[in-house]
C-alpha cells in the first residue's frame, strides 16, 4: 500500500488546481474564439444541359463485324467500379487487377495519401495542451564566503532534486490552427484524388494496351499471309518467266509488292514488343515478365450502353476536378491562417513541482512550487512581411480559382471530344467494314479473271494490295472503338465511388474530417 504524505497531497492539490485553472480560461478563450479569413464554398457546376458538345443520337452506327455492335448513349446512368469487366474478357479482368495491385506509381500514390493523412492527424495536435514532464538533479557547492548558502542547513555543498510538470497552450483565439488544419484536410483530399486518378488512369491505360496488342497481333497476322502469299506467287512468276509464260514487268511488280509487305512487318513487331512491355511495366513487373495473355478482337465485347454523366455529377466525380477543388479549398484556408498572423497572440502556462535535498524529501511539506502564467504578443513592425504574406495567400487562391476553372474546362472538353470520337469510330468501322468486303470481292473476282485470262497480273497485285490495307484498316478501326470506350469511362470518373478500397479510403478521411 503506498501512503501520501502531507506534502504530497499538498503538492498533487496545487498541480490539479493549475491545470484547472489552465482549461477553464482555455474555455472561455476558445468559446469567444473565431476563425478568421474566408469560410470556404463549393464552386458551382457549370451551367450547361449536357456534358456533349453537340446533341447525341440516340444510338451509334453499326456494322457485322467484331466491335461493330451500336453504342446507345445513356444520359443520368451510372459508372460500375470495375467497369473494365464490361469488355468480358477474364484476361482481361486478371491483368487490369494485377496492375492495381502492383503497380508502383499506384503504390507511390497510396503512399503520399498515407503520408497527408498523418500530417492532418499530426496537425490536430495543436488544438491540445502540452505536457512535459521533468526530472533535474545537481550537485552545488557554493564558496567559503558566499554571505548566505542556498540550503536552509547552511550547507556549502548540497544536492538538489527538481521535479516537475509543465503544461502549455496557445488557445486558438482568432482560428489559426483551425484554418491550418482547415488547409491540411483539403491538401489530404487533393492527395487523395490524385490517388484515384492515379488508379482510373492505370486501369484505362491497362484496357487500351490490351487493345493495341490485340490490334497488333492481327495486322502483324495479316502481313505474314501477305508475304506468304507474295512469296509463292513471286516464285511461280520466276518459273512462269523461265518457260516464257510471263513478262519480267510482271516479275517485278510482285516483287516490289513482296518487298512492301516484308518493310512494313518490323515496325508492327517493334510496337507489338513494345505493348507487351508496357503491360509488363503497368502491371508491376520488369519488361522481361510480360504477362501471359494475348489478346484476340474477336474476343472482347464492346459494352453496349455508354453512360454520359449530367454536368453537376461530372464535376463530383472527376477525380481531377475534385483535387483542384481541394487545392482551392486549401488556398482559401491559407487566407486565414495568414490573417491570423497578423493578429495577438496569447500564451498560456503552468508549472508545478518540488525541489528537494535529497529524493526521499521530494513532494513532503514545503517542497512545492507552482506558477501559471498568461503571455500576450502582438506583431507590431515586421517590415511589412506579414502584410505581404496575406496577400501573396490571397493570390493564391486566385491562383487555384483559376486552376479550377480550366479544369473543369478540359474536363468537359475531355468528355465532349471522347462522346464525338465514339460517334465517328462507329461511323468508320462502318465505312471500313464495308471497304473490307468490297476488296475481298474485288479481290475474289480479280483472281478469277486471272486465272480464266480476262485480267492482267498489276491489277491482281492492285487488288491484292487493296485487301491488305482494307483488313488493316478495319482493325484499326476496331481497335479505336474499343480504346475509345474505355476512354469514355475514364472521362466519367471511373466508378472510383463504387469501388470498396476507395469507398473505404472515403469513409476514412470523412471520419477523420469529423474528429475533433
Amino acid at each position: 500500500m503506498v501512503r501520501l504524505s502531507a506534502g504530497t497531497v499538498d503538492m498533487a492539490a496545487a498541480v490539479i488546481g493549475s491545470v484547472r485553472s489552465l482549461l477553464a480560461a482555455v474555455v472561455v478563450l476558445a468559446m469567444g474564439g473565431c476563425a478568421v479569413g474566408p469560410d470556404f464554398q463549393r464552386p458551382a457546376a457549370p451551367s450547361v444541359a449536357s456534358v456533349a458538345g453537340s446533341a447525341l443520337p440516340a444510338a451509334t452506327a453499326d456494322a457485322d463485324v467484331a466491335g461493330g455492335q451500336a453504342q446507345h448513349f445513356d444520359s443520368g446512368a451510372d459508372i460500375p467500379a470495375q467497369w473494365w469487366a464490361l469488355f468480358h474478357s477474364a484476361e482481361l479482368n486478371a491483368l487490369v487487377e494485377q496492375a492495381l495491385a502492383h503497380n508502383p506509381d499506384l503504390k507511390a500514390a497510396q503512399a503520399a495519401l498515407a503520408v497527408a493523412r498523418e500530417n492532418t492527424l499530426a496537425g490536430r495536435g495543436a488544438y491540445a495542451p502540452s505536457v512535459s514532464v521533468g526530472m533535474s538533479a545537481s550537485r552545488e557547492q557554493d564558496p567559503p564566503g558566499a554571505l548566505a548558502p542556498v540550503p536552509s542547513n547552511n550547507a556549502f555543498l548540497y544536492n538538489l532534486f527538481t521535479p516537475q510538470v509543465s503544461v502549455s497552450y496557445v488557445p486558438d483565439v482568432f482560428g489559426r490552427n483551425r484554418r491550418t488544419v482547415e488547409s491540411l484536410k483539403a491538401q489530404q483530399q487533393a492527395v487523395r484524388f490524385q490517388m484515384l486518378a492515379t488508379r482510373i488512369t492505370l486501369s484505362t491505360n491497362v484496357v487500351a494496351a490490351a487493345v493495341q496488342q490485340a490490334s497488333l497481333r492481327a495486322q502483324i497476322a495479316t502481313t505474314r499471309e501477305s508475304i506468304a502469299t507474295g512469296t509463292r506467287m513471286v516464285e511461280l512468276l520466276r518459273y512462269q518467266l523461265d518457260q516464257g509464260y510471263a513478262g519480267r514487268l510482271d516479275l517485278a511488280a510482285q516483287e516490289s509488292q513482296l518487298a512492301q509487305w516484308q518493310a512494313a512487318l518490323p515496325p508492327l513487331l517493334t510496337a507489338l514488343d513494345q505493348q507487351n512491355h508496357l503491360l509488363a511495366v503497368l502491371a508491376g513487373r520488369l519488361p522481361g515478365e510480360a504477362p501471359a495473355q494475348a489478346f484476340d478482337l474477336a474476343n472482347l465485347h464492346l459494352p453496349r450502353q455508354l453512360p454520359v454523366s449530367l454536368p453537376s455529377a461530372l464535376v463530383a466525380q472527376r477525380p481531377d476536378v475534385r483535387q483542384a477543388e481541394a487545392n482551392m479549398h486549401a488556398a482559401s484556408a491559407q487566407i486565414g491562417v495568414a490573417i491570423a498572423d497578423r493578429l495577438p497572440n496569447i500564451s498560456l502556462t503552468a508549472n508545478a513541482g518540488s525541489n528537494a535535498l535529497a529524493i526521499s524529501q521530494l513532494f513532503k511539506s514545503g517542497t512545492g512550487f507552482w506558477s501559471l502564467g498568461v503571455d500576450l504578443a502582438a506583431p507590431i513592425f515586421e517590415g511589412g512581411s506579414l502584410r505581404h504574406q496575406e496577400r501573396a495567400a490571397k493570390a493564391a487562391y486566385v491562383e487555384a480559382a483559376e486552376q479550377y476553372r480550366g479544369t473543369v474546362l478540359t474536363a468537359f472538353q475531355n468528355v465532349a471530344d471522347t462522346l464525338a470520337a465514339l460517334q465517328h469510330d462507329a461511323e468508320g468501322l462502318q465505312a471500313a467494314a464495308k471497304a473490307a468486303d468490297a476488296a475481298r470481292l474485288t479481290l475474289e473476282l480479280s483472281q478469277r479473271q486471272y486465272k480464266d485470262g480476262y485480267a492482267s497480273y498489276l491489277s491482281l497485285l492492285g487488288a491484292e494490295q487493296a485487301d491488305q490495307q482494307a483488313h488493316i484498316a478495319l482493325v484499326q478501326a476496331q481497335a479505336s472503338r474499343y480504346v475509345d470506350t474505355a476512354a469514355l469511362f475514364q472521362a466519367m470518373g471511373g466508378g472510383w465511388w463504387h469501388d470498396a478500397d476507395t469507398a473505404s479510403t472515403h469513409a476514412t478521411a470523412t471520419r477523420d474530417s469529423d474528429e475533433k
